[in-house]
């Protein structure tokens, strides 16, 4: 890469990015001193971790920010921003910036984040090739300088280096000023209520590489336009997604697809559970998936269930697995307190690891369960926050353990991006409950 295209160093320095001491032993803060740090995303390959994140200031103006570990998430190095354009970051708990790592002697760190546009929101890309020390200018994600908003994105590295996208697109709504832009516009729009599932058809998922060698392509319409994706890569070159779709009477279930052909083409588009979930709106909470080494597909998700004896319907959170991409098991409750959310997974050795925040006594908290991949009983569940709100975990898969990842005390000026590592089958360093 030209060295005229590196976002300078030097300019990490003024930006006053800290590594914060940590609050106990076993865990590290990742922080900008007077910035709420918040929307935590996180990639591993070995022992190399890269935590990515994002750091508002008390305007609101939003930088991307990035750390790295090279002794699977012991310790970090200093925290570097990552957009070279001051404040152009525009992210939320549902759409964080990503990050993904091409492994090697000389490892290429990539991250991708909604960034605001001229008329809407697009995304933009940036490397390093350094190690994270150094990021360089920022680049289009190809296909997503249109009209209208667009993120919720997921990324992938596949075995070659190249790195896929998916994101939610609302070019389409943008055209129609007849329908609101989002679920949140509902309320201001006036006038007559639009028919969710119509509206749900200008929402369409798109896929395409980084680099430009498949072109951008609407996957499907029909997709809850603001919920997370999800997108994997396997060792046979499959590319696999999933996200959360409007079903015929406003149902919002889990839907999957997978390429076989490098992303050219996708297969139809499958309903993973038959949850039956009504909303006229988005539950802004999508799913979450992982892939093992024999491409078995992992799936975790929320979704609404009937209380049970009278009580409440409540949220829940399931899993679900595929061998072959066309049919998914029985959807599986994962054993929770309180209301749970944001679910995901990851794969470490022969385990299979979830995390998720859940609100209970009045504190959301950040739990991870456990089993064995060729397990059939109960996830062995703990809780890793302290007594500091937690929520929005990431979880990956790094050296002979896993590392996890949350937004603490969200939304304060000294909210921090709190990392702690769990030995494999193991506790965390702080008290699990």
């Amino acid at each position: 890469m030209p060295l005229n295209n590196i976002w300078s160093i030097g300019a990490f320095a003024l930006a006053g990015a800290v590594l914060v001491a940590a609050p106990r032993a076993g865990t590290v803060d990742l922080a900008v001193p007077g910035r709420a740090n918040t929307t935590p995303s996180m990639a591993a390959a070995g022992s190399l971790v890269a935590v990515v994140w994002s750091a508002a200031d008390t305007a609101g103006v939003t930088d991307i920010y990035a750390a790295v570990s090279r002794d699977s998430g012991r310790t970090f190095g200093a925290s570097v921003r990552v957009n070279d354009v001051a404040g152009d970051a525009r992210v939320s708990g549902e759409q964080p910036p990503h990050v993904a790592i091409r492994d090697g002697a000389q490892p290429v760190i990539t991250v991708v984040w909604t960034a605001n546009g001229v008329e809407g929101t697009r995304l933009a890309q940036s490397r390093s090739i350094d190690g994270g020390r150094s990021f360089s200018h920022a680049s289009l994600v190809p296909g997503t300088d249109a009209v209208g908003n667009r993120g919720w994105e997921a990324i992938a590295s596949e075995r070659s280096g190249r790195v896929d996208a998916v994101w939610l697109d609302h070019r389409e709504l943008a055209r129609d000023t007849s329908m609101a832009t989002s679920h949140r516009d509902l309320a201001v729009a006036g006038g007559s209520k639009p028919d969710g599932v119509a509206m749900a058809q200008k929402s369409k998922l798109y896929f395409a590489s980084l680099d430009g060698s498949v072109a951008p392509t609407a996957i499907t319409g029909g997709v809850c336009y603001c919920c997370k994706t999800a997108l994997a890569s396997g060792a046979d070159g499959a590319i696999y997604a999933a996200w959360r779709h409007v079903y015929p009477g406003n149902l919002r279930d889990m839907a999957f697809t997978v390429s076989r052909d490098g992303g050219r083409t996708f297969a139809a588009p499958i309903r993973v559970s038959e949850d039956q979930w009504m909303l006229e709106g988005c539950p802004d909470d999508g799913p979450a998936m992982a892939l093992d080494r024999q491409n078995r597909v992992h799936l975790a998700w929320p979704t609404l269930v009937a209380g049970a004896d009278g009580a409440e319907p409540n949220i829940g959170i399931f899993y679900t697995s595929s061998s072959d991409g066309r049919t998914f098991s029985a959807r599986e409750r994962v054993p929770t307190e309180g209301t749970p959310h944001h679910p995901v997974v990851t794969v470490s050795g022969s385990l299979l690891v979830m995390a998720w925040d859940e609100l209970k006594d009045g504190v959301r908290r950040i739990v991870v369960a456990q089993r064995a991949l060729a397990a059939t009983g109960s996830f062995a569940r703990q809780v890793v926050s302290d007594e500091t709100p937690g929520i929005y975990p990431v979880v990956v898969s790094a050296g002979d353990g896993v590392v996890v990842a949350w937004t603490s005390r969200s939304g304060s000026a000294n909210s921090a991006i709190r990392v702690t590592r769990l030995p494999a089958g193991g506790s965390a360093s702080g008290t699990a409950r």
